[in-house]
């Protein structure tokens, strides 16, 4: 799969579907997946920054960049403690991929040790890319794998992560991340829910590739799941830049686990416990149109069709949630502050009355 990445960084097995899928509107797809259609059968309109939306990232990126580098220092950390050199990093398409490879980078600076970094497709309610798994068993013992994504909501993936990895004998399913706010695994940086600036773009933040596509008309059995490259896009392609950001902060002095735990919410809950009471408290009867955390709105207001968004009161006019609302402006979506534990906000997808 071609993308805008070298190759030394990361290798991507999925199935380059160029110019094989028509993306849709964002209004047609929410429809369709409110009516039964998989989101991984469809791929959308990658949004395009405003430029006022771009001047607000770069100042997201300016000011959370250090916090960003702290956590990925944790977290890489934390995987050499528990894994050791020998790890091999397999993140999950596509907002695993610049963090990992980050700790990738961290890891070769601190440790002297050039870990492979691959990245595969989990897609919600189809399972892990079995293809994938293969290649990868293939050539590399169970217990080096270690899965990596950007961060957790409510812990979708990673139960479809333990449910899936049932089918291949020691394998784990530990997830590292760099934030969990959802208090659903000890692999992370940090339990607060932090701005990582990498999800406030889609593809130009992500080698220029798309989210993953599983279709049997174009995806064989014997295929890697899809993905699109988006090479018109090369002079947006802030992907590196990002990295870049982020690696200016990094620090080996000392934030390993034992000096430095990782620093926790305060909260001994679930995050799946606060979903739930929103569901209720606003009358949604399907916990998957509810996406907490800061990374998971932004996403409803890239990619879906939001009927809300809720911030926690303490964090009203907190720079670090500027690109949300800033985007909330721009699609015209309500803000409404609500008290939240977990998370500094959240955001909750339209029920389409057509569907």
């Amino acid at each position: 799969m071609r993308s805008s990445y070298r190759d030394e960084d990361v290798t991507l097995l999925l199935k380059d579907i160029t110019g094989l899928v028509k993306p849709q509107p964002t209004e047609e797809r929410e429809r369709l997946i409110q009516s039964g259609k998989h989101y991984s059968e469809m791929l959308p309109i990658e949004y395009v920054p405003t430029p006022k939306y771009m001047e607000i990232y770069r100042e997201a990126l300016e000011k959370y960049a250090e916090s960003t580098a702290l956590a990925v220092g944790k977290l890489s950390d934390k995987i050499i403690q528990a894994k050791g050199q020998e790890v091999v990093i397999v993140s999950l398409a596509r907002a695993g991929i610049p963090i990992g490879i980050l700790v990738k980078h961290y890891i070769r600076q601190k440790y002297q040790s050039d870990v492979p970094h691959y990245s595969i497709s989990i897609i919600k309610g189809r399972g892990i890319d079995d293809n994938a798994m293969r290649y990868l068993l293939g050539r590399y013992q169970q217990q080096q794998l270690l899965f990596l994504d950007g961060w957790i909501g409510k812990g979708a993936i990673l139960e479809e992560l333990r449910r899936d990895i049932g089918a291949y004998e020691g394998v784990s399913s530990d997830i590292a991340v760099v934030a969990d706010p959802a208090n659903v695994t000890e692999l992370c940086g940090t339990h607060e829910d932090i701005l990582i600036p990498s999800s406030c773009l889609n593809c130009t933040v992500s080698g220029l590739v798309s989210r993953t596509f599983l279709r049997d008309d174009i995806i064989g059995p014997d295929d890697f799941h899809g993905a699109v490259y988006y090479g018109e896009l090369a002079d947006s392609d802030l992907s590196y830049a990002f990295i870049d950001a982020i690696e200016r902060h990094f620090r080996f002095d000392d934030i390993l686990p034992e000096s430095a735990p990782v620093e926790k919410s305060g909260v001994n809950d679930r995050g799946i416990d606060e979903v739930r009471k929103i569901a209720e408290e606003f009358d949604v009867d399907d916990i998957n149109l509810i996406k907490p955390g800061i990374g998971e709105t932004t996403r409803v207001l890239l990619r879906r069709v939001p009927w809300k968004i809720l911030i926690d009161e303490k964090y009203r006019d907190n720079p670090e949630l500027s690109p949300i609302v800033r985007l909330a402006e721009e699609k015209n979506v309500l803000i409404e502050y609500y008290p939240l534990k977990h998370y500094k906000c959240c955001g909750i997808i339209r029920k389409l009355a057509e569907a």
